[in-house]
């Protein structure tokens, strides 16, 4: 018996499932092999990432940034473009917030200007997508090797705006100066304080909200609009889309436009909900991390929510386990998640085949079952 193609409802739900596991079980016999309880070390991840409500606040508040990476990643994705310069579009969604807090807040309410930061944030994330996105369309250039380049870019344009003009004079620190308090978006605490529930301090904030709303506007957008089916239809072969006059350069510079501005969202996350000001490491790896959650969920909305939450409990956790575990240190954490990329990434469709002879078998039992039972009934 073939191997034959996984239906999509396996492809999405049990196929990750498995290479979870498998990656687990990979993980944990390095664990071992070092010296460690593995069962101790997933017993003390899970309790720290989702045994507490402030543990569980932390996860979320992890998995909110990695939400909008990750679909930043996706909708470029079924566009046929592989955007590796999330990182680059969040600085400058933070720092277009950021930028419009400072000059803005001290004006302004809370109710006109927090709209304006998300406008700002993913602005300045759309303006620093689409130029990549035109040298590939219209000059031929790669959109991997431009999109690497501008993330070292906006780094470095970060570090400039604060060292030379935004850095409070005589401030040992390289940030800038607190916003005020119309700019900053309510943590979780005292969004649910108003509510009547009592929820620890941490860095969960309502952009959690803004987080989800973003993941059902994207699925909305690629598959129940024409202008999605427009994308997916150039990612899945731009000849055929050119043919059946869809513009291929528009819709590679609407994919990207649309990416650049969901991961330049992550401003109201780290400068909004957090920090309150602008610093120098607000995103932090985050743009890469989104390309393992949007493989990991296959580039759909809902799995890239729940592959948010398990990167978020694996940075939780993992603080948890180098913290509470005696000789495991933030290395090994490292490798439990780099377990889990390779084997949800890189290898993702290396344990296909046997995934489908599995679920080919179990159709082929449950249908000689309800043969045997339909002549007995005969």
């Amino acid at each position: 018996m073939s191997a034959a193609p996984l239906p999509r409802w396996a492809d999405l739900v049990v196929l990750p499932i498995v290479n979870l596991a498998v990656a687990l079980l990979a993980a944990g016999v390095m664990v071992w092999w070092v010296g460690q309880d593995p069962l101790l070390v997933i017993k003390v991840l899970l309790d720290g990432a989702f045994g507490t409500t402030r543990g569980f606040s932390y996860t979320l508040y992890y998995a909110t940034t990695f939400t909008f990476t990750g679909l930043a990643v996706a909708v470029a994705f079924h566009g046929g473009l592989f955007n590796i310069g999330g990182e680059g579009q969040a600085i400058l969604g933070g720092l277009g917030a950021g930028l419009v807090a400072l000059w803005l807040a001290p004006s302004l309410p809370a109710w006109v200007m927090l709209p304006l930061m998300l406008l700002a944030g993913a602005l300045f994330g759309m303006v620093w997508a689409v130029v990549p996105a035109y040298l590939q369309a219209y000059r031929g250039s790669h959109i991997v090797i431009t999109t690497i380049m501008f993330n070292f870019l906006a780094s470095s344009l970060l570090v400039y705006l604060l060292v030379n003009h935004l850095k409070v004079p005589g401030n040992m620190s390289v940030e800038s100066a607190a916003f005020a308090e119309s700019a900053k978006l309510p943590s979780m605490h005292a969004f649910m304080a108003a509510l009547g529930v009592d929820w620890p301090n941490s860095p969960l904030n309502t952009s959690v909200f803004l987080a989800l709303i973003a993941a059902l506007g994207v699925y909305f957008l690629l598959w129940h609009t024409r202008l999605g089916y427009q994308l997916r239809a150039t990612g899945a072969n731009t000849r055929a889309a050119d043919y059946a006059g869809i513009h291929s350069r528009q819709q590679i510079m609407f994919a990207m436009a649309v990416s650049g501005a969901l991961a330049g969202m992550v401003g109201m996350n780290e400068v909004a909900g957090v920090n309150g000001r602008l610093m120098l490491e607000y995103v932090s790896g985050a743009g890469f991390t989104g390309i393992a959650v949007s493989l990991m969920g296959r580039s759909h909305p809902f799995g890239i929510v729940l592959a948010s939450l398990l990167f978020g409990a694996l940075f939780q956790g993992g603080a948890e386990v180098s913290f509470e575990v005696r000789g495991f240190s933030r290395d090994m954490v490292v490798m439990l998640q780099g377990f889990i990329v390779l084997f949800s990434g890189a290898m993702a469709y290396v344990l296909a085949p046997a995934v489908s002879w599995a679920v080919q078998g179990l159709r082929g039992g449950a249908a000689a079952k309800a043969g045997t039972q339909g002549a007995g009934h005969g």
